[in-house]
């Protein structure tokens, strides 16, 4: 099994050192001390700890769709020409971009600050807004 030190596992899970040395503390991530001292957290736990995090919060209500992988975020950019928009997202730690006709940008109102629900299946991410 893989063992990692403290700052490498802050860069996966996208946290502090400090983050992860609490986690230690509290029984959340176990850690041992390796050869020449420093902390050292299996590979296995690291992965579960992912998980734990990368599980979404609840999207709130859609009629119905097709696809199953669902990030609620929030706009963070939006370029537009004259048939073509490519929008970004934050959903949590990760940053979602989607091309879609200016049409359908405009019809949204999509801009900055919008709260959406990125959609993807296969290859193709779609974005929906939240019921209110």
């Amino acid at each position: 099994m893989p063992h990692l030190r403290i700052r490498e596992v802050a860069e996966l899970l996208g946290v502090s050192d400090d983050t992860v040395r609490r986690w230690v503390d509290s029984g959340r991530l176990p850690a041992v001390a390796g050869p020449p001292g420093p902390l050292l957290v299996d590979g296995a736990d690291v992965a579960r700890v992912a998980e734990e995090q990368g599980r979404a919060p609840d999207a709130g209500p859609v009629a119905g769709a097709s696809a199953r992988n669902r990030f609620r975020g929030v706009v963070t950019r939006v370029v537009r020409d004259t048939v073509m928009a490519q929008v970004e997202v934050q959903a949590g730690p990760f940053r979602v971009v989607s091309l879609l006709s200016r049409e359908a940008v405009d019809e949204l109102g999509l801009e900055p600050g919008s709260v959406v629900v990125a959609t993807t299946k296969a290859t193709n991410v779609g974005l929906e807004v939240p019921g209110r």
